[in-house]
């Protein structure tokens, strides 16, 4: 209990699965994605930091484009 407490709040506090891995003694990371599976407020951060921030110019649709639509006519 005391081990996998410890590894799910180093996980959380952002330290790398795979120094997570070392410090458990676990011989492989398959063992280890246990504690990243553990909560939804890590799921979230980490998609979190997926997400596009800012102004991102949203690409045209490709229907929307006059001379790929002219090239795909050809074919």
């Amino acid at each position: 209990m005391i081990r996998h407490t410890t590894a799910s709040l180093l996980l959380q506090a952002g330290v790398d699965i795979n120094t997570i891995r070392g410090w458990l003694g676990h011989v492989s990371l398959e063992t280890t994605n246990i504690y990243a599976e553990i909560n939804l407020e890590t799921k979230a951060r980490a998609l979190a930091t997926c997400e596009v921030q800012g102004n991102a110019e949203v690409q045209k649709q490709w229907r929307d484009q006059p001379d790929l639509m002219a090239f795909l006519r050809t074919l």
